[in-house]
């Protein structure tokens, strides 16, 4: 007989468009099956001190549509101490919370997967995260927002590109992970796009812009921030160097590509997976962050989903597809 009769949901790390999505998904699939929700606050940080709602049919409401977090969100340096780990678990049994679904990227479910194993509580993990850097899932929430905010933002950028024959910058969110920057590239015609998994370096960058077209009237180069050249800013100052009669603008778009309204698919995504994570926990499932891969339903242990080396790695087609689109 399932002894869960009680879930709390909470957000952690980076806020990514269809959290809300998500969140709802969980409140109304627990209700469903005839179970408490409780609204945890703050990700662990709320955890840990105890910041609790209890949450219904209308806590959720209209919210489908909405950005960011209802249920906030925060970094918890406490929360990394088995100290903080085992006050959260006292504010779970206090509360007569049975188990937790917790949204976010890699180091939510480095957080989850330690305390799952030291308390033996029943965990289950949704891909929150714009970066798309999580194993076991083809697609995390919130990727395909931000990079329809990126092609958005650098179709304008190219209107005046080409009203003053400039090149243009565009630095995008991933910390290590090129992935915002290589769709996003391709969806925009980027003469150039330079990520940490290519590794092309400015020498690379030059040789792409020396032999590319030049009668272009103008230029778009993509930079992921975490490219080792260190983000847009520096590019623009190698190449004016390089190019002292090119017009160079840089243009960091950062923290627009986590807010917005989530896409359709950020959306669905965020339903079907909100509404199978709690079903899996009454399934017995823990441990495990849920993804959709090749369409298909699939629980990977948390150690496998955060990043490794070859996670998400971008095969040499893609790079190819790239140069070929930049002629």
């Amino acid at each position: 007989m399932n002894k869960i009769k009680n879930i709390g949901v909470l957000t952690s790390g980076g806020d990514a468009p269809g959290m809300n999505a998500a969140i709802r998904a969980v409140v109304r699939a627990a209700i469903y099956y005839d179970l408490q929700v409780t609204g945890i606050l703050r990700g662990y940080e709320g955890l840990i001190n105890g910041d609790f709602i209890e949450m219904d049919r209308k806590s959720v409401a209209n919210i489908i549509q909405r950005g960011g977090t209802i249920l906030k969100t925060a970094r918890s340096d406490s929360f990394r101490t088995k100290e903080g780990r085992e006050e959260a678990y006292n504010q779970l049994k206090k509360n007569n919370i049975d188990a937790l679904i917790v949204i976010g990227g890699d180091g939510t479910f480095t957080g989850a997967d330690l305390f799952t194993h030291e308390f033996n509580f029943p965990v289950v993990g949704l891909p929150g995260t714009i970066d798309n850097d999580l194993e076991g899932t083809d697609f995390t929430i919130g990727y395909d927002t931000a990079i329809n905010t990126v092609i958005n933002a650098v179709d304008k950028i190219r209107d005046t590109a080409e009203s003053h024959d400039r090149l243009f910058i565009v630095e995008v969110m991933g910390r290590d992970s090129g992935l915002i920057a290589l769709r996003s590239g391709i969806g925009v015609g980027a003469e150039a796009i330079m990520i940490p998994e290519a590794n092309m370096g400015i020498d690379g960058l030059i040789t792409r812009l020396e032999t590319g077209r030049k009668d272009k009237a103008s230029k778009i180069i993509i930079v992921a921030e975490g490219d080792e050249i260190g983000g847009g800013f520096n590019v623009g100052e190698a190449l004016k160097k390089k190019f002292p009669s090119y017009d160079i603008r840089v243009s960091v778009l950062g923290h627009i590509q986590r807010g917005g309204k989530p896409s359709c698919m950020d959306r669905v995504l965020a339903s079907r997976l909100g509404v199978v994570a709690v079903e899996g926990l009454l399934a017995g499932q823990t441990g495990v962050m849920v993804g959709q891969k090749n369409k298909e339903i699939l629980f990977t242990p948390f150690n496998h989903a955060i990043k490794h080396i070859d996670v998400k790695e971008i095969s040499p087609a893609w790079l190819k597809l790239v140069e070929i689109l930049s002629l």
